[in-house]
């Protein structure tokens, strides 16, 4: 029997995908729970019009945030954590704390739900982590966790060099 899944079945699809199942797994548990529905005529129609619109959608949102997936794509974020010995964290660094200096490195809201993090950073280093944004993109972030000692010399140059520009400015004016 075809059906028109309704909501997202684990082993079957995602909702809105038309599939073939037994007649009994459908009458049985796939229609009475509401995750599916009859394929008939009208309805595989009014299937397909919301698989286009949803594609259609997703590629609007795509190229909305194509100059976003760029400017993210390579970006390296240093993060400085407290490091104990052997390069262990005393704490983790969350797809939260991720999401959190990207969106203040790039200036833009990103959601802690778009990085993908199978579990939290716990060691120094660099570590590629991704950003899921709309449909197929999905940018790779480096991650650089260093002691807070490191990120200190690492951002000292930059900062002096930003004072001093400062102090020629108002030499000058």
């Amino acid at each position: 029997m075809k059906v028109i899944l309704l909501q997202d079945v684990n082993p079957l699809g995602e909702a809105g995908a038309i599939v073939t199942v037994s007649d009994g797994y459908a009458r049985n548990f796939l229609i009475p729970r509401g995750l599916a529905e009859p394929a008939s005529p009208s309805t595989l129609k009014a299937a397909e019009q919301r698989l286009a619109a949803e594609r259609r959608r997703i590629a609007r949102e795509e190229e909305a945030q194509r100059a976003l997936a760029e400017r993210l794509n390579g970006l390296r974020i240093v993060i400085a954590a407290r490091v104990g010995e052997r390069g262990r964290l005393y704490g983790s660094i969350t797809a939260q704390d991720i999401a959190d200096r990207l969106s203040e490195t790039v200036g833009e809201a990103i959601d802690r739900r778009r990085i993908l993090l199978d579990e939290p950073i716990r060691s120094i280093g660099e570590h590629p982590v991704t950003v899921q944004l709309a449909g197929r993109l999905r940018p790779v972030v480096t991650v650089v966790v260093t002691s807070p000692e490191e990120a200190a010399e690492t951002t000292a140059p930059a900062a002096s060099t930003a004072a001093t520009a400062q102090a020629t400015e108002e030499s000058e004016g």
